[in-house]
């Protein structure tokens, strides 16, 4: 058994931890009746460089990649639904600016509830990250990474990511919580192949 996140936000023991470790991806997996690629919890200090500085930490992703790739990050649409108790789900890409490259697969939760309407509406028009929209809106956040993972690309990966073939690649599951201490979202962010 693995102890995790669960998309009803409470820590617990889980019988199925796969569908806990890709939540809320394996949400898009489900719409699509898809089966969930190859994945599994590993432990943060066994990750490989460079992954372990770009995913082993309790900061955003985005200002991190931002970093790594001496760039400013947009973000490529591919999928979204709106549940009608406001939580609002993506699947997106993490594009660099200057170059188009692909930087990070994500697909991630927001509980727009939480949110200024200026704030929802930058969220809804899918066109900036929801860590630059945090940092940039002066939004207090915190993030809390509950697991680090290894998977195997599928086509839906490789669509995102824009890659032809399977890989073995490197991600977390992430919570991000308001200064309140309430859920704003939940993520998982996968890494392409390190050059």
């Amino acid at each position: 058994m693995l102890c995790c996140c669960s998309g009803g936000g409470a820590m617990k023991m889980t019988e199925n931890p796969t569908y806990d470790l890709f939540f809320p991806l394996d949400e898009f997996y489900s719409a699509d009746h898809r089966p969930l690629p190859h994945i599994e919890a590993i432990d943060g200090e066994r990750m490989p460089e460079p992954y372990k500085q770009l995913l082993v930490h309790k900061g955003d992703m985005t200002p991190t990649l931002e970093r790594f790739h001496s760039g400013r990050i947009s973000l490529q649409l591919f999928d979204k639904r709106l549940g009608d108790d406001g939580w609002f789900s993506r699947r997106v890409a993490l594009v660099m600016d200057d170059t188009g490259k692909r930087v990070e697969f994500g697909a991630i939760r927001i509980n727009l509830n939480l949110f200024s309407e200026e704030a929802k509406q930058h969220i809804l028009d899918g066109k900036r990250p929801l860590g630059t929209i945090l940092n940039e809106d002066g939004i207090a956040h915190s993030s809390r990474p509950v697991a680090f993972l290894r998977v195997m690309s599928d086509d839906l990966i490789n669509e995102t990511l824009g890659l032809t073939k399977p890989h073995t690649l490197y991600g977390r599951r992430n919570v991000l919580y308001s200064g309140a201490g309430e859920r704003l979202a939940e993520v998982v962010e996968i890494l392409p192949p390190a050059k």
